[in-house]
């Protein structure tokens, strides 16, 4: 058994390793997610937590870590009656990022089921995890459908089996902790908000922390189990603390002083639904607990906060994590030492109705106190008004500034045509892992998905010549058949935008930011990689390579300058440079090139129109699916978005036209209509 780094010789990260000693003194405070940059030992504090945790009572031979106390009545194993209980340490099982449904929640034993012809469940690691820590590096990289599971489990403390003829359903309560690195992408919402606790870390810039960082993992790696032996009373004095802090924290109280605090913070920051408020109280407690007291005071509150609230204020995943410690301050001292009325009446506060203070049930202020500001009438906006050709407006070379982008809408569904093999997602129809089943076939290498049914009829008509005697059925290999399923991949999105001077007008590109910004956005939800090519003046620029952080690319795009000539030659053959190489790395993930701009060509040699329809039909040729966004404006529309989709051999649509509700608005126009005709 291989020795782990001890948790006390872990150097800096206290925001990390109290989030994590919380959790080991109350479970329920819901887990941690470590977000931090590469090579930050992120892994190894998460580990050596496994070490400092209590053991568990177990009863004896159950696969499901069943509490002797209070065994599940509804166990698989079960029912216990007296058989004795074990003790062993708290489990950490890790959950790979590539792992499959069955291995996470069980299966059918198909060794049983096909020699005895009996059902029996195989449990998997969501059973395994049960009373312990359910650990997920790389959390941000797991497939869709292992996080479908993961959230039901998290939420109703059970695991649900529906699959080929058994149901089965058992406990799997435990600490889930997840490492990412935000590089990689971000999580989705929902799982997000499972986690009760997020830290950020970061290496250290102190020299000196550095160097001891250094020294004690060299001094580890020559020697595992002296390095631990040096530390052992360290882990044994923590140990027995957390011990210590879990028998206090049934006698620590809550009082409703603090409770409104909590209330206050979670209203003023806007955080949605009450989970916040709810993990922060089991925080709050057990930091009093861990500080040796029976009673929360505010800085327990604060210190609860700065762990709870983060990763629950993003209104979407290009909003950067993080807290006004500010605006958190001047909330807890408003409300600190208030208690709340037994029986508030909504309509009168303390002193007369309207009155919108702590004590009167109005609203925790949100962002300062007071009307905005007074701007002499003059909008913020203002300074887009004025002309673009002014010496402000523009750099060397005649580039202009950066402008903000629009307000992102809900884009019309892109996907490429076909049925694909990539990676899980939710863009285009591929063969996966999991979705529908839609048939059965001969497996190529190893069998992963079993069809059963098929594999049952193709194995029967054989059984007598087989000497089949007993119940079990006689398989043989080639009997097997893979089930082949269909639902939906990733896709790698490769935009390339036009940032010449015929795109610069301020609203105009600021309508394309938009866009650009609802496309990463609608990328973000579909689980693609993004890519990010820019053209203007002489040449093309891979502003981002290809990448699972959509938020990069949304940074990216906001700095964007704009100006110059319109180079539409160089990206296009820049995006099939890019193209290239990301088919040799992974070629089972089909692109969707997506080229926005307005169709001119101003730049990239003698006939700049001719050479953009060339390196369009490049892609064409590729078979590359292709969408152009028309960004033509005003009355008079030459049609030159239209003509560079056609040389693509895809589809152009006008920025109107990408929003959702008017797609839908178009429909709803069209039923109405042929209704009216039928009424005639």
């Amino acid at each position: 058994m291989s020795t782990r780094y001890p948790f006390t010789a872990v150097v800096g990260m206290d925001d990390l390793r109290l989030a994590l000693l919380l959790n080991a003194v109350s479970p329920s405070v819901g887990g941690v997610l470590v977000r931090g940059e590469k090579g930050t030992a992120k892994s190894t504090a998460v580990r050596a937590l496994a070490e400092l945790l209590p053991e568990v009572a177990v009863v004896a031979g159950c696969r499901f870590s069943c509490d002797p106390a209070s065994p599940d009545p509804g166990c698989p194993d079960g029912p216990h009656g007296d058989g004795g209980a074990d003790a062993r340490p708290a489990r950490m099982v890790e959950l790979p990022v590539g792992a499959s449904e069955d291995r996470l929640v069980g299966s059918l034993d198909i060794e049983k089921a096909l020699a005895d012809g009996v059902k029996a469940f195989e449990p998997g690691l969501l059973a395994a995890a049960h009373r312990g820590i359910l650990y997920v590096d790389e959390v941000n990289l797991l497939s869709d459908h292992l996080i479908d599971h993961l959230l039901d489990a998290a939420a109703m403390g059970a695991s649900h089996v529906e699959r080929e003829g058994v149901s089965v359903r058992h406990a799997a309560r435990f600490l889930l902790v997840g490492t990412m690195n935000p590089e990689e992408g971000e999580l989705r919402p929902q799982l997000l908000d499972r986690f009760g606790l997020t830290v950020e870390v970061a290496a250290s810039r102190v020299p000196e922390e550095r160097v001891e960082v250094v020294r004690r993992r060299l001094a580890f790696e020559d020697d595992p189990a002296g390095f631990a032996e040096r530390w052992a009373g360290e882990e044994a004095a923590l140990r027995e603390r957390i011990v210590a802090a879990r028998e206090l924290l049934p006698k620590v109280a809550l009082g409703d002083a603090v409770l409104l605090q909590i209330a206050a913070t979670c209203a003023a920051f806007e955080v949605d639904g009450m989970r916040a408020d709810i993990v922060m109280a089991r925080t709050a407690t057990a930091l009093a607990a861990w500080a040796g007291r029976e009673e929360v005071t505010s800085e327990d509150v604060r210190q609860a906060a700065l762990l709870a609230l983060p990763h629950r204020r993003r209104r979407n995943p290009f909003d950067a994590p993080g807290m006004d410690e500010d605006k958190l301050d001047e909330t807890l001292e408003r409300f600190k030492g208030e208690e709340p009325e037994d029986d508030p009446d909504p309509e009168q506060g303390p002193d007369g109705p309207g009155d919108g203070g702590p004590g009167g049930g109005g609203v925790p202020p949100q962002g300062g106190e007071g009307p905005a500001p007074e701007t002499d009438g003059v909008p913020e906006e203002a300074p887009a008004q004025a002309p673009e050709h002014t010496p402000a407006s523009r750099g060397a070379g005649g580039e202009r500034a950066a402008v903000k982008a629009a307000e992102p809408f809900r884009t019309k569904m892109l996907s490429v045509p076909g049925l694909g093999d990539g990676a899980a997602g939710r863009r285009s129809r591929a063969r996966t892992e999991h979705g529908r089943t839609t048939g059965a076939t001969r497996p190529r290498g190893a069998l992963t998905k079993l069809h059963l049914s098929a594999t049952v009829r193709a194995a029967a008509p054989h059984q007598r010549a087989r000497g089949r005697s007993g119940a079990g059925l006689v398989v043989r290999r080639d009997d097997l058949r893979q089930a082949v399923r269909e639902g939906r991949e990733g896709n790698l999105v490769l935009f390339v935008v036009d940032a010449s001077g015929s795109m610069a007008a301020r609203k105009r590109m600021g309508a394309v930011k938009g866009a650009v910004l609802s496309l990463l956005l609608d990328a973000y939800q579909r689980r693609d990689k993004v890519g990010l090519i820019t053209f203007r003046g002489r040449a093309a620029e891979l502003a981002l390579p290809p990448t699972s952080s959509v938020d990069a690319a949304a940074a990216r795009l906001e700095e964007l300058p704009t100006g110059g000539r319109t180079p539409l030659s160089a990206g296009l053959l820049r995006a099939h440079d890019v193209l290239r190489v990301e088919r040799l790395r992974d070629p089972s993930r089909r692109p969707l090139l997506v080229v926005v701009t307005d169709g001119r060509a101003t730049g990239g040699g003698p006939d700049p129109v001719g050479l953009a329809a060339r390196a369009a039909r490049l892609h064409a040729a590729d078979g590359t699916a292709s969408v152009v966004v028309d960004c033509e404006a005003g009355p008079v529309r030459l049609g030159l978005a239209g003509d560079l989709a056609r040389h693509l051999g895809g589809t152009a649509v006008t920025l109107d036209e990408l929003r959702a509700d008017a797609i839908a608005g178009l429909v709803r126009e069209a039923q109405v209509n042929r209704s009216v005709r039928r009424a005639a």
